[in-house]
């Protein structure tokens, strides 16, 4: 099985390469969203420290979600989902290996630029230092969770407003811890609440997201 895994991981990995312009869409999406909202209001240190969290959050979160519709897409089109189903290795732990590369190519390089876009808002180190661990626990949920959706939409022709309407409810927990995790690091008080719901949740996520992302994937194949 842990071959199985590394392989399509390895696979997943490769062809996103070859795709380099498709790969970057989501991080310049990211920068430019957090870069240009300081224009629209007023760029005092106080009210951007203050904007900071929600702000890079909701980027990130949209960021991933622009990048969910690739998922399995291209491998629903060429026919390959079909013969990872048919597949003797279990389809949960397939489903895990996708979405592990969607995260590192799209979630690890969010959270790699996200201390520079905080420093770029004006937050402490510390928040920044608080920003890059609720990413890193946040994010992996979104890709874990966003798959569920992707597999309920693979075959709809168009479906990204579909997909959002699916995600974007379930997302709200998440958007909220992470940015009050930040928030609250900003104003120099604790965070162990927030941070350890943020693990718990990708705990739950990680025990039943790709369980739940098989069988709708199956559901979906056998209409």
């Amino acid at each position: 099985m842990l071959k199985a895994y590394y392989h399509l991981l390895l696979r997943d990995l490769r062809l996103a390469l070859r795709n380099r312009h498709e790969l970057a869409n989501p991080l310049i999406f990211f920068v430019l969203v957090v870069t240009l909202f300081p224009l629209a209001v007023t760029p005092t240190p106080d009210a951007l420290q203050a904007m900071a969290p929600g702000v890079i959050w909701v980027s990130a979160l949209l960021a991933v979600l622009l990048s969910l519709d690739r998922l399995f897409k291209q491998d629903y089109d060429d026919g390959s989902l079909d013969q990872l189903m048919l597949s003797p290795n279990p389809l949960v732990i397939l489903v895990l290996a996708k979405v592990s590369a969607h995260w590192l190519l799209t979630g690890l390089p969010l959270v790699l630029i996200a201390p520079l876009l905080g420093l770029f808002m004006s937050l402490p180190a510390d928040a920044v230092t608080v920003l890059i661990y609720s990413l890193l626990l946040g994010t992996p949920v979104l890709s874990l969770v966003g798959a569920i959706g992707v597999s309920l939409t693979v075959a709809v022709n168009r479906g990204g407003v579909l997909l959002s309407l699916i995600i974007l409810p379930l997302y709200i927990p998440i958007l909220i811890f992470g940015a009050n995790a930040v928030d609250v690091a900003s104003d120099g008080l604790p965070v162990t609440g927030q941070l350890l719901f943020l693990g718990a949740v990708l705990a739950l996520a990680l025990s039943l997201a790709p369980l739940a992302t098989a069988v709708a994937l199956r559901i979906t194949a056998s209409r």
